[in-house]
């Protein structure tokens, strides 16, 4: 008997509100797909931090045993489904379990198999594939969506990274990147040779070298998804960038902003179509489900650059799958899961595109992801708790009461702050603390912190203690991403 087919949105709403088969999302948090679980029956999450002390209902956080020191969120996902009282969550559930991840490999691949599960995502070769910021170029060329002014290219020396930009034509201010990296770990912007020498180990002998004309823009953000029907593409977000108050990476990602207007109408469009674009791209190389793209938006010609393609859920999934859109018709992560399930759907894609481009969909939100941005080391002794913050008339930001929902945010005077870094955690540069989520604008039209986003910061981070490390303590800075 032929499978029922889903034909619209109502269908696949219902499909996954009474679905059957275990859904897990492991991660070191639950950050990323946070509200999921109210739109996906049996949809859980295991985690290796406990963000909510033990009050939400779907986060399982097995106890910690010994493990090798972790090199990446990779590691972070093997470690947990390895953990024994994960195995036996997971068997006690029974089904057949299904498994996303902000982050994985072949040998989670191998672990989720072992569980009798699937992983519903392309296959961990081809997301590095995709991953691979020289390729990203390639795609996007094929697409017709292009990047700023670039070269790909080795470099041995800075004489010979002169002659490269020299017949590139590029000039001698660039930004270098080299294959993969995040947060701005492997962006470098090069001036001189002092610049070029400060980071020689980092460029030298690291195979090509994306190596770009700087220019000068902003950063924005959009999320989409490859299906069967086409390509689902969210709204345009801004990127909050390098700010010192919230990273010590130069370049490094550090928030997002969502609202309808972050961007003209022109450009807007254009990003949404250069995604549709991308995204159709991606379907012919065999991806298929979520993604996100970065673009450069120079600041003085409005013209689009493709930054870089992230194959996967990101930091700023957060922000797509609770916008307003979201909640009229379904979370863009929702299509993401209808993708791989295998359940016949059709859909008219394009009239969904046309539904979340209209600004009514859109509503006002930010996120800061805040970093402990001094370079010093200690071990934390206080974390002040995930849940909702008030600030105080004066400036001063104080814990109002526990949630786990950022709607539950009444005002711009309200924010979410979801907990990182614990009591007992190291506290060192680059550090993740938390993340604030607040309604409204947390830059100025200027692209600049509001002077509110610096008390809220300074708020969160006068929320935590610490004592220093005993000097004989030696520490290495694991220094990855964990969202």
């Amino acid at each position: 008997m032929p499978k029922k087919v889903l034909n619209n949105i109502s269908e696949i709403r219902r499909y996954f509100h009474t679905n059957t088969d275990p859904v897990y999302f492991v991660s070191a948090t639950n950050f990323n797909l946070l509200g999921l679980d109210e739109w996906v029956k049996n949809f859980k999450y295991i985690c290796y931090m406990d963000c909510f002390d033990g009050r939400h209902p779907n986060v399982l956080v097995p106890s910690e045993l010994p493990h090798d020191e972790f090199q990446s969120i990779e590691d972070i996902n093997n470690y947990l489904l390895q953990h024994k009282e994960v195995i036996d969550y997971v068997k006690a559930r029974g089904g057949k379990p299904k498994f996303v991840f902000l982050m994985f490999d072949e040998k989670t691949e191998k672990l989720a198999k072992e569980l009798g599960g699937e992983v519903w995502f392309p296959k961990a070769k081809l997301r590095t594939k995709m991953d691979n910021k020289i390729e990203t170029v390639r795609v996007g060329n094929k697409a017709g969506v292009p990047s700023v002014p670039n070269t790909l290219s080795k470099v041995d020396s800075y004489d010979h990274l002169k002659k490269i930009c020299k017949k590139a034509d590029l000039g001698n201010d660039l930004v270098l990147q080299s294959a993969f990296g995040d947060s701005g770990h492997t962006t470098f912007f090069i001036k001189t040779e002092a610049d070029f020498r400060k980071h020689e180990h980092e460029i030298v002998g690291q195979g090509e070298i994306k190596i770009m004309k700087r220019i000068d823009c902003r950063g924005s953000a959009i999320e989409a998804c490859c299906t069967s029907e086409g390509t689902i593409v969210g709204p345009l977000m801004t990127e909050l960038v390098g700010f010192n108050e919230l990273t010590p990476y130069r370049g490094g990602w550090c928030g997002n902003e969502i609202f309808s207007t972050a961007f003209p109408p022109k450009t807007r469009e254009k990003a949404r179509e250069l995604t549709f674009k991308f995204g159709e791209q991606l379907r012919k190389e065999g991806y298929r489900g979520y993604f996100e793209l970065d673009f450069l938006i120079d600041k003085k010609t409005g013209d689009i650059w493709l930054g870089e393609l992230n194959p996967r859920i990101t930091g700023a999934s957060s922000m797509t799958n609770h916008a307003a859109f979201a909640h009229a018709d379904a979370p863009l992560f929702l299509f993401h899961l209808l993708e791989f399930s295998k359940k016949p759907f059709k859909l008219d894609v394009a009239e969904l595109n046309a539904r979340w481009a209209d600004p009514d969909m859109i509503d006002s939100w930010s996120q800061m992801v805040i970093k402990h941005t001094e370079d010093t080391v200690d071990i934390v002794t206080h974390a002040p708790e995930s849940g909702i913050y008030k600030m105080l008339p004066d400036g001063t930001v104080m814990f109002d009461r526990f949630d786990y929902h950022r709607r539950a945010v009444e005002s711009e005077d309200e924010a979410f702050f979801l907990r990182i870094s614990n009591a007992g955690d190291y506290r060192y540069e680059g550090a993740d603390l938390g993340i604030l989520v607040t309604r409204g604008r947390s830059m100025t039209k200027g692209f600049q912190l509001t002077e509110k986003s610096k008390r809220w910061i300074d708020g969160i981070k006068n929320a935590y203690s610490a004592r220093p490390l005993p000097s004989a303590q030696a520490f290495e800075d694991p220094a990855f991403k964990i969202m």
